[in-house]
C-alpha cells in the first residue's frame, strides 16, 4: 500500500521558489564574464604585434597569441564621443545623433558651405545601453575609467550618468582618487600613476573578486592614451619617446587584469576583447590620416579577442567588423534579448571560425566639421568636412556632402573619392572616376542606408551658391 501525504501549500510554494532560484543560479554559472579594455586614441599601429616592435606592449603581444587578432576592425566614428555612444548603444551615429565631440561646427565659419547637423552631447537616457541589457540578464556591471557621455544641461541634449545606464558601480580616476561621476577633461595623476590606469584597473580587479561567484560585465575605458602623454619616471628611463612609454604603462595595467583573471582562476569562462576608441593622434603611416578623419588611420583600430574553448590561439581575422557588432555578442553570449533595433552583427561565429557572419557594408556618418587639419587632411582647413563612408568588400567610397549636396552629381564630382583598400591601403589613388557602375552601386547603398536610418541632412547656407 502506498501511503500519499499531503504537502502543506506554503512547502510547495517555497520548493517552486527554491527549484527556481538553483536554476537561474545553474544558468548564471553558464554565462561567461565579458571584459572590454578601451583605449583612448591608441592607433592601428600603436602595439608591439603590429609595429614591428616599435612599441614595446608585451601583455598586448601575448594577449594576442593567446587569442584572435583582428585587422580590419573599425571604430564606428573618428573621435571619441561618437565612437563611444555607437560602441555601448549598438547603433550607428545616424541613430543617436552624438556626431563629434561637443558640436559638429568647429573650424573657420566662413569656409562652411552647409549648415551642419546639430550634435548631441550624449545617448539618451532612454537609449538602452549593453550594460542595462546585461544587468536584466543577471549580470553584475562595472565602468571604469573615461565616460564623455554626460553633459548636464548640454545645448545638444544632455547625456545620461553610468549610473543611470546600467552600471551597477561606476569609478573614474586620474591616479589620485574617484573623480565626480561623469567628469570631463584631463587631470594630471600622481608621478606612480600619471594617466591612472592603474588605479583603474585595481578598481576593475576589486570588482570582478567580489564578483567571481557570478557573471560579470567590465567596461574599462582607460584615458590613456590620449594626449597630453605621461608616462611612470621608472618607464621614461626605459623608454624616450613620451607616447611609447604611455603606451607601455597602458599595457602594463592590461596585465595587471589578464593575471587578476587566472588567480581567480575564471580565465576559462571570460572573454577579453581589448580595442580602441578611434585612430591614433600620431601617423599611422602606411594608413592615410589619423584621428578625426575618415580615412583609414582615423578609424582603424587594433583589437584581440581571448575565449578560451572558443577563440583558438594565435588565429587571425580579416573580415571587417565594427564596435556596434559587440551589443549583439554580447547578448548573445549572456543568452539574453532586446527589443532594441541594433545595427551590428554576433561575431560569434568568427570567433569559432564558423560559417553564419554576413559579411555587410559599413558605414561612418559626420554631418558635420572638424578643425585643426593634419597631414592627410582632405584641405587645409579641416581635419574633415561633412561625409558618409561606405565599405563593401574592399572598396571604400568617401561621399563628401557639401559636393554631393550643392554641386554635380555625375561621375566626373568632386564628392566622391573611391579606393580599393587591397591595392591601395594608404587611399592615395582615388579611383571613383574610372569606377561609375560601382559608384553608383555604392551610392545607392548609401541613400537606402539614410533611409533606413532616417539620417538628418546638413543644410545649404544660403550665402554659399553651387560651382557648377
Amino acid at each position: 500500500m502506498i501511503e500519499r501525504y499531503k504537502i502543506p501549500k506554503n512547502t510547495v510554494i517555497h520548493l517552486f521558489i527554491f527549484t527556481l532560484l538553483n536554476l537561474s543560479v545553474v544558468a548564471s554559472e553558464n554565462k561567461p564574464n565579458i571584459v572590454l579594455i578601451y583605449a583612448d586614441d591608441q592607433g592601428w599601429k600603436d602595439v608591439g604585434y603590429q609595429s614591428q616592435l616599435k612599441f614595446q606592449t608585451p601583455n598586448l603581444d601575448r594577449l594576442a597569441k593567446e587569442g584572435m587578432t583582428f585587422s580590419q576592425a573599425y571604430a564606428n566614428a573618428a573621435n571619441c564621443q561618437p565612437a563611444r555612444a555607437c560602441l555601448l548603444s549598438g547603433n550607428y551615429t545616424a541613430r543617436h545623433h552624438v556626431f563629434a565631440v561637443t558640436t559638429t561646427k568647429r573650424g573657420p565659419k566662413d569656409k562652411m558651405r552647409l549648415e551642419p547637423v546639430p550634435n548631441r552631447d550624449g545617448l539618451a537616457l532612454e537609449d538602452q545601453t549593453i550594460a542595462e541589457a546585461l544587468k536584466a540578464a543577471g549580470y553584475a556591471t562595472g565602468h571604469f575609467g573615461k565616460w564623455h557621455l554626460y553633459e548636464k544641461n548640454g545645448k545638444g541634449g544632455g547625456g545620461a550618468l553610468p549610473s543611470q545606464q546600467g552600471f551597477d558601480v561606476t569609478y573614474d580616476s586620474f591616479g589620485d582618487g574617484p573623480l565626480p561621476e561623469g567628469a570631463k577633461g584631463n587631470f594630471k595623476g600622481p608621478s606612480s600613476d600619471p594617466k591612472g590606469v592603474f588605479d583603474l584597473s585595481k578598481q576593475a580587479c576589486n570588482f570582478m573578486e567580489k564578483n567571481r561567484d557570478r557573471p560579470f560585465f567590465v567596461y574599462l575605458a582607460h584615458h590613456a592614451p590620449h594626449g597630453p602623454v605621461n608616462a611612470r619616471p621608472s618607464t621614461r628611463k626605459k623608454i624616450k619617446n613620451p607616447y611609447q612609454a604611455c603606451v607601455y604603462d597602458l599595457d602594463a595595467s592590461v596585465g595587471r587584469i589578464l593575471a587578476k583573471i587566472k588567480e581567480l582562476k575564471i580565465d576559462h569562462k571570460t572573454l577579453v576583447i581589448y580595442t580602441s576608441d578611434n585612430g591614433g593622434s600620431n601617423s599611422q603611416k602606411p594608413l592615410r590620416g589619423t584621428k578625426g578623419m575618415y580615412y583609414e588611420g582615423g578609424i582603424k583600430v587594433p583589437m584581440i579577442a581571448v575565449f578560451p574553448g572558443v577563440i583558438k590561439a594565435g588565429e587571425r581575422c580579416s573580415t571587417p567588423i565594427m564596435q556596434i557588432d559587440f551589443f549583439p555578442t554580447f547578448l548573445s553570449l549572456a543568452g539574453a534579448k532586446t527589443d532594441k533595433l541594433l545595427d551590428g552583427q554576433d561575431l560569434l561565429p568568427l570567433f569559432k571560425g564558423e560559417k553564419g557572419f554576413q559579411e555587410r557594408a559599413l558605414f561612418w556618418y559626420m554631418p558635420g566639421y572638424l578643425d585643426k587639419p593634419k597631414t592627410g587632411s582632405r584641405d587645409k582647413a579641416f581635419r574633415t568636412r561633412p561625409v558618409c563612408v561606405i565599405r563593401k568588400g574592399s572598396w571604400k567610397l568617401h561621399v563628401y556632402l557639401e559636393e554631393w549636396i550643392l554641386d554635380s552629381k555625375d561621375k566626373n564630382s568632386q564628392a566622391l573619392e573611391l579606393y580599393n583598400l587591397e591595392q591601395d591601403i594608404s587611399e592615395k589613388v582615388n579611383v571613383a572616376g574610372s569606377h561609375p557602375e560601382l559608384c553608383q552601386l555604392m551610392l545607392q547603398a548609401m541613400e537606402n542606408w539614410f533611409e533606413e536610418m532616417k539620417a538628418p541632412m546638413p543644410t545649404p547656407i544660403s550665402k554659399h551658391k553651387s560651382i557648377n
